[in-house]
């Protein structure tokens, strides 16, 4: 629930409906679910964890940075913008952790699950006491983009070096008029995606010609090698682009 992807959540899990005829065929391997309680840890695990992926889009958007692994904890920090979700997990006996980077904000964060509060300096928790089988999550909420128009924007096959930030520019104020150093700026996910939502009210509702650069540290911008990509803006809403790096050129 806190990891990327989407989260798959069989049919009577949060009831902790089972099948007892060892796999057996239909109807057996889909028992009727005779019951529905809402009061069950597991309901209220997968409820609060929902709540979360709404809330924050650090989940539901964001890059997955490890941050401590060992055969039994596993500990990572989702990240998008100035959003962040930190998640401590145990498998084996209690463990106290001397240190772990969780990127959060200074000052006091409470566990999503169990409501404890943990003590963040310089991003880092020192002596995290993590019970045995534990989980902990700890969820800090930025700022959202607000604007008439949102554009989610998803870069697809560009490869990058530490440093390099991928941006988006184009004729519009939004995206710097072509003016390179002030383009948007996207954020890293993975290896193969840069992902950003951009603000648009200006041009909401225009035609727009854009397309994807490189910022490089001691370095000309690296521009993708192609006219321009074309796309009318909504008037309003949120409508995402889907887009695949062309080849590069020297600014």
């Amino acid at each position: 629930m806190t990891a990327r992807g989407i989260p798959c959540i069989y049919y009577g899990t949060e009831q902790y409906l089972h099948d007892d005829t060892d796999g057996g065929n239909d109807p057996y391997n889909r028992p009727m679910m005779q019951s529905w309680d809402t009061d069950t840890d597991l309901y209220r695990t997968l409820r609060l964890l929902s709540g979360l992926r709404r809330l924050n889009p650090a989940v539901s958007l964001g890059g997955h940075w490890q941050k401590y692994l060992t055969p039994d904890v596993y500990c990572y920090v989702r990240r998008y913008r100035d959003s962040y979700c930190f998640v401590a997990l145990n498998r084996g006996e209690a463990v106290t952790l001397e240190e772990v980077d969780t990127e959060l904000p200074d000052g006091e964060h409470t566990c999503v699950l169990t409501r404890c509060k943990y003590e963040a300096k310089d991003g880092k928790i020192h002596g995290l006491e993590l019970p045995a089988r534990g989980v902990i999550v700890m969820s800090h909420v930025g700022e959202r983009i607000k604007a008439q128009t949102i554009v989610r924007a998803q870069l697809n096959g560009v490869q990058t070096q530490p440093g390099e930030i991928v941006v988006v520019t184009g004729n519009c104020p939004e995206l710097g008029n072509w003016d390179i150093a002030k383009a948007y700026p996207l954020e890293y996910i993975n290896t193969n995606t840069w992902f950003g939502e951009i603000p648009f009210d200006e041009s909401a509702g225009k035609l727009i010609n854009y397309k994807y650069a490189m910022w490089r540290q001691g370095q000309s911008p690296l521009r993708e090698n192609l006219v321009t990509r074309h796309w009318v803006i909504a008037s309003e809403g949120t409508v995402k682009w889907r887009d695949t790096w062309a080849s590069g050129r020297e600014s």
